[in-house]
């Protein structure tokens, strides 16, 4: 009888953290690909400007392309009509910024909608996939919103340094950005945090997982993935409810514990440890893609027409972030 009470939990908290809204991997109803084309060379051309043009970027070793990335970020927001601004702040001896522009809301301004991505790479990575893709889905994302008035206040910010050595520490951008939310009392009901998307495969096996999951997802890594903690499983529903109305592309998604490995391998760690809810969207990265962190994440390998779906899948997701129901 034991044995039969612990099975029941363990399934019930299998459920709990692993059930998802909406339809799943197979059903997906498919989207013009040529009405995607000019977003689709959009992407690239973001992407190829962040990963082969500017290339390595980071402050330890590469820093004046790390601030020729924050510039580029800086100047396609204010093409896009935007004031930006920096969140400068003190590494040792050197300066590093994150990279903000912001939609006031119209209706509920205190509530926030944070939609970020690093922009630096490790080093001896040209870091296409991790994570140019990840910057240019935001400023295409910014881009859609520059004109809109939606009823929260939408935040769209490019992270510095969430890679080594600064992961994980309090120089890490992100961190510093969700400590400074808390201390100014900002309301964030929501954090997107858009960490390599732009890997898809349609290979057998080509999908990897931390111990266990294996058993529960796809082997073929042709699907996006949405990662929240146990605290953000409401967040999390919600919008995997409206990526998947859509359903431009397959998707997965969980809610896990940090302790997980690779659960909180980005930025939305920050904010889950500011007590944010907050959600990751990959492409899962080293579980997928066998370039990550190497010389060879370039940008003549990633699916710009895959991640223009990613790009209007969160577009949906957005939209009703940002414009809730009459309370």
């Amino acid at each position: 009888m034991r044995v039969v009470f612990y099975g029941f939990i363990l399934a019930v908290a299998a459920w709990w953290m692993f059930w998802t809204p909406g339809c799943g991997v197979a059903d997906v109803r498919t989207t013009s690909d040529a009405n995607l084309a000019p977003l689709a060379l959009q992407l690239r051309r973001d992407v190829n400007v962040l990963a082969g043009e500017i290339g390595e970027r980071n402050l330890s070793f590469k820093p004046r392309q790390l601030e020729q990335a924050a510039a580029f970020i800086e100047t396609a927001l204010k093409n896009a009509g935007y004031s930006s601004e920096s969140q400068r702040y003190k590494v040792g001896a050197a300066s590093a910024r994150n990279v903000e522009a912001v939609v006031t809301g119209s209706f509920i301004p205190r509530e926030i909608v944070v939609v970020g991505a690093h922009y630096d790479s490790v080093a001896d990575s040209p870091g296409a996939d991790d994570n140019a893709s990840g910057v240019a889905v935001v400023l295409a994302l910014a881009r859609e919103f520059a004109s809109t008035k939606p009823r929260r206040t939408v935040r769209f910010v490019g992270f510095t340094n969430e890679e080594s050595p600064y992961f994980w520490t309090d120089d890490m951008g992100s961190l510093v950005y969700a400590k400074r939310c808390r201390q100014q009392g900002d309301n964030v009901v929501a954090m997107l945090s858009v960490e390599s998307v732009g890997f898809f495969s349609e290979s057998a096996a080509s999908q990897r997982y931390p111990v266990g999951l294996g058993l529960i997802y796809p082997s073929k890594g042709d699907f996006l993935a949405f990662v929240g903690d146990l605290k953000s499983r409401p967040l999390l529903h919600a919008v995997m409810r409206e990526f998947r109305g859509p359903a431009a592309l397959p998707s997965v998604g969980a809610s896990l514990p940090n302790a997980v490995p690779g659960a909180g391998w980005s930025d939305h760690w920050s904010f889950w440890q500011q007590g944010f809810p907050a959600i990751e969207v990959t492409d899962t990265a080293p579980y997928r893609n066998p370039n990550y962190h190497t010389p060879m994440d370039t940008p003549d390998r990633l699916d710009y027409v895959r991640l223009a779906r990613v790009t209007r899948g969160l577009q949906v997701v957005l939209q009703a972030l940002a414009n809730p129901p009459d309370y």
